[in-house]
């Protein structure tokens, strides 16, 4: 159970943002625009702001098992992430060099390296990775130039040039938005999927921020989904990110 519940608050950093009203675009998708271009304008839709606080939902389910759970997220561009759920019972940060949490349900503390999140996503990541999935952005912050089109009659499909036989990406980007559809990562050789699905996306202060998500991680036929949505914003105001590691807890076995 406390393994459920730090990957719940895990897949909560990797993938959400969002309020205000929702944006509805018609896509006209250009048949000639090359992939260049696309990821181009893609990466200039990227929200530029300071600070972010929101309230989250979300729905955790495994199997025939689901939980529901509202969290508080707090995040400070290109430093730290941070969430506080359970009346303070449970609380993470994520910073560029590490990641903390701990569990006052159980007298539990976990204090080192991304392998947490790594564990749970089966894919290496690092904190711009995370920031780029929060907002809605391409995973991997690929170049202009390192992305090919792939046909689609609905969406823009970029994927890598160079095929890799370890790890195979896709980016589904809106024609009309330009901000991100999905994004799926493979690994054939650990037969591991994972899924992000952006179902909507809301305009706050002129700029585009996720509303609805489904993540889905798929292993040797065994799926857990996680669907988010989001509950209230606020930007670019004065935040704490409040954290001290309590003493007398116990490391938390992964």
């Amino acid at each position: 159970m406390v393994k459920k519940l730090i990957y719940t608050l895990i897949a909560v950093l990797v993938f959400s943002c969002g309020t205000s009203k929702k944006i509805d675009t018609e896509p006209l998708r250009d048949s000639k625009m090359k992939a260049k271009q696309i990821l181009k304008i893609h990466q200039n839709q990227k929200a530029d702001f300071s600070t972010l606080q929101a309230r989250l939902k979300l729905e955790l389910t495994e199997g025939n098992k689901s939980q529901t759970h509202t969290l508080t997220l707090r995040m400070e561009c290109g430093k730290t992430i941070w969430v506080n759920a359970f009346l303070n019972m449970v609380r993470l940060k994520i910073t560029p060099e590490k990641v903390q949490m701990y569990n006052k349900l159980d007298r539990t503390f976990f204090d080192g390296d991304y392998e947490i999140i790594n564990d749970f996503l089966g894919i290496e990541l690092n904190f711009s990775n995370l920031e780029n999935a929060l907002l809605g952005d391409a995973l991997f912050n690929p170049k202009t130039n390192a992305l090919k089109r792939e046909p689609n009659q609905t969406s823009y499909v970029l994927a890598p040039k160079n095929v890799n036989e370890l790890l195979q990406v896709l980016y589904y980007i809106n024609p009309g938005s330009f901000k991100l559809e999905g994004q799926s990562v493979y690994q054939p050789l650990e037969n591991r999927s994972l899924d992000v699905n952006y179902q909507s996306f809301q305009a706050i202060d002129a700029q585009l921020f996720p509303k609805s998500i489904t993540i889905k991680v798929l292993e040797n036929q065994k799926e857990t989904s996680l669907k988010l949505n989001l509950k209230s914003v606020i930007l670019n105001q004065p935040l704490r990110f409040p954290f001290k590691m309590p003493s007398g807890y116990k490391p938390i076995d992964l």
